[in-house]
């Protein structure tokens, strides 16, 4: 039997877990599309950078703008996801990601559902995200949670805009 418990990170043990599966992502990821390893200090995925990011986590998606979902499987972490705020009654989300020991028991949409009630209950209105061109089954599972393609945020540097793309969705 399986426990499923989705969390709103509030201790240093949901942090940890949260940073700890963010460093199997990068993991995972560079075992699955060796070829995108950073080439250069300006790589969003530079080991020392997004390192930096994890450990600050906890302040970048602070509550009450922010939050930090962690989905445990039988009190061990499985999934994680976050969001922070972006303006204009939007939030920006990322880092969903649900653990290879884990999967099959879709914690990645019911992170995403918990998430949307926790952004609504903040007050958001929108969310929207921004995931790599080469993980074409991450769109279409975005798509089937109700995300439509956006324009890219003038902010993306010109040497990112062909390699990511941005989606959104309503909360209402």
């Amino acid at each position: 039997m399986t426990n499923l418990t989705l969390k709103l990170a509030d201790t240093e043990s949901d942090f940890d877990a949260a940073q700890h599966l963010c460093r199997e992502w990068l993991k995972v990821h560079w075992e699955i599309y060796p070829d995108d390893w950073p080439k250069g200090d300006d790589h969003p995925m530079d080991s020392k950078r997004f390192g930096a990011i994890i450990e600050d986590l906890p302040n970048l998606h602070a509550r009450p703008k922010g939050g930090i979902l962690v989905a445990y499987l039988n009190d061990q972490p499985a999934g994680c996801v976050m969001y922070a705020d972006a303006g204009d009654r939007s939030a920006r989300f990322n880092r969903l990601f649900v653990s290879t020991s884990a999967r099959g028991n879709a914690i990645g949409r019911k992170l995403l559902e918990r998430m949307f009630e926790q952004m609504k209950s903040d007050c958001y209105k929108r969310a929207f995200f921004s995931s790599a061109t080469f993980l074409p089954y991450v769109h279409e599972m975005y798509e089937n949670a109700g995300f439509t393609l956006m324009p890219t945020p003038d902010d993306v540097p010109d040497i990112w805009r062909e390699r990511v793309y941005f989606m959104e969705r309503s909360l209402d």
